[in-house]
């Protein structure tokens, strides 16, 4: 009898911890998706349609901007948080800790509500709702936190850009993960 139910205990364990690290794989990838469509926006690259093209000659298709290093901006963007000026000059190492940081946070976020998730459902029952409050707490600590204490330069505070990244954590995290933690602990319940 205990040898059955350590068994099933380390099936669980198992299980919890696949589906945290799958979902915060696909959490991850929806989220960097996101952001590196925001920044080809932002930065103007995408003003108009071209076939081929790079920065110098104006803006340039989202595909030629995939194509000439658009998302390995990105992730030396999120390396620089942790490393200083005189090491971000060797790229291709950077890209790899940009990876590598970003997708540790969004495991580390996507523990947290998996972890927090029963208790949450005692006072809130929908989903929705924690996975947008979740979102917004995301946000919160990332802006609030995570940013400020890192070696990346500051940004000038702009209401609606941070209306977007917000929305960007609720939908690409929050809501994502509250699913899926709903699924996961639902089936555990009727199992």
């Amino acid at each position: 009898m205990t040898a059955i139910v350590s068994r099933r205990t380390v099936h669980k364990e198992n299980d919890l911890f696949r589906t945290i690290s799958l979902t915060a794989l696909l959490t991850g990838t929806l989220d960097i998706i996101a952001a590196i469509i925001k920044f080809y926006i932002d930065t103007n690259e995408g003003a108009t349609l071209k076939i081929a093209g790079n920065n110098e000659d104006g803006p340039v298709s989202f595909l030629t901007f995939l194509l000439h290093g658009g998302p390995a901006r990105m992730f030396q963007y999120i390396a620089r948080g942790a490393f200083d000026g005189s090491v971000t000059a060797n790229g291709s190492i950077m890209i790899v800790w940009g990876i590598v940081f970003h997708y540790m946070i969004a495991f580390l976020f996507t523990l947290l509500l998996f972890l927090m998730y029963p208790k949450i459902t005692i006072g809130l029952k929908n989903k929705f709702i924690i996975g947008t409050l979740y979102g917004l707490f995301t946000w919160t600590v990332m802006n609030l936190l995570v940013v400020p204490l890192s070696r990346v330069p500051k940004k000038d505070f702009h209401i609606e850009q941070a209306g977007i990244d917000a929305l960007i954590l609720i939908g690409m995290i929050g809501i994502p993960v509250a699913l899926i933690a709903h699924h996961y602990y639902s089936r555990q319940k009727s199992g």
